[in-house]
């Protein structure tokens, strides 16, 4: 049998096991803890698996290439082929040269136009544009910079205080699994994803955090990625933005649009409880994980298994 032939029986197996939900409780186990490293060439396959392969920018500071994990199935996701990041506006000279290395061949932003309109185009290298594909963010970006342009701290509390914010962003990750058009988008990129004469990929929002979060999760999930490495990924946002987004709070303390900037901590975070409410609600809609890759994305089985062949090596 041949090797791609092996490889979509295995894929075949590992659908099945997690459309019954067989998969042994010990797949699932917290990978041993590694850091998040600087991938010094983003497409060399020798790292360590399991590690981060942040790609280091002057102009965006959450640019991953998604490759390098570990599956179930004893595979490891390929590098080189799809890459994550935050809003690629404000890209240096270095940096584009930097990106052009990555030799892609698409770029997907999920801003919607309030986001590009704040925060500027995509800058990329010659012959590349990005694809427009609007994911509903919920108003999160409006309501941020409405509360920041009261410059009233009592209505700045009254708008985040009290779990406001946290309460805010969980139904934000709802709306991924809830929202049809929001729930189109991510598939049609998943479908681009798995498409074999596709080449090495980007998708991005404003803070490649959230929806790019979320897209994230799901695909490595659906590589068969163990679920607490696919969190691990996630979380991993606190750790890229943190310099970065504590700047823009110390910036708006000192002009005095903010007294409290800290308010606007569960805004620029990701949080585990956030995750937790998207899951939820695909637990509640479509009964659990491959119920919304199928039903909720409408990713066929052929679909599903040419995201492993193509994504994941033995």
């Amino acid at each position: 049998m041949s090797r791609a032939r092996i490889r979509l029986a295995a894929t075949g197996v590992l659908l099945s096991a997690l459309a019954v939900g067989t998969l042994p409780a010990a797949a699932y186990a917290a990978p041993t803890p590694a850091a998040a490293t600087t991938a010094r060439h983003p497409q060399h396959p020798h790292q360590q698996a399991d590690t981060i392969r942040r790609i280091p920018l002057q102009g965006a500071v959450n640019v991953r290439d998604i490759g390098g994990y570990r599956t179930l199935l004893g595979g490891q996701v390929r590098q080189g082929l799809v890459y994550r990041s935050d809003a690629l506006g404000k890209l240096t000279d270095a940096d584009l040269t930097t990106v052009s290395g990555l030799g892609l061949t698409k770029v997907v932003d999920f801003r919607i136009p309030m986001e590009q309109q704040y925060d500027g185009t995509d800058r990329l290298p010659a012959g590349l544009t990005s694809t427009s594909r609007q994911v509903s963010d919920r108003g999160l970006y409006g309501f941020l910079v409405g509360a920041i342009a009261t410059g009233d701290p009592v209505k700045q509390e009254q708008m985040l205080g009290g779990g406001r914010a946290e309460a805010y962003m969980r139904e934000v990750y709802r709306t991924f699994v809830t929202n049809p058009d929001s729930r189109a988008q991510f598939a049609t990129t998943l479908r681009e994803i798995a498409d074999g004469k596709q080449g090495p990929l980007l998708y991005h929002c404003t803070s490649g955090k959230d929806r790019t979060g979320w897209l994230s999760y799901v695909l490595l999930r659906a590589l068969a990625v163990p679920q607490a490495t696919a969190e691990q990924d996630y979380l991993a946002s606190n750790t890229f933005r943190a310099a970065y987004d504590a700047q823009v709070r110390a910036g708006l303390k000192q002009s005095g649009r903010m007294q409290d900037p800290d308010l606007l901590i569960p805004l620029q975070e990701v949080r585990q409880d956030y995750l937790d409410s998207a899951t939820a609600q695909l637990e509640a809609d479509y009964g659990g994980f491959y119920g919304y890759l199928t039903d909720g994305l409408g990713l066929d089985l052929r679909t599903l298994a040419k995201l492993q062949v193509k994504l994941v090596r033995s």
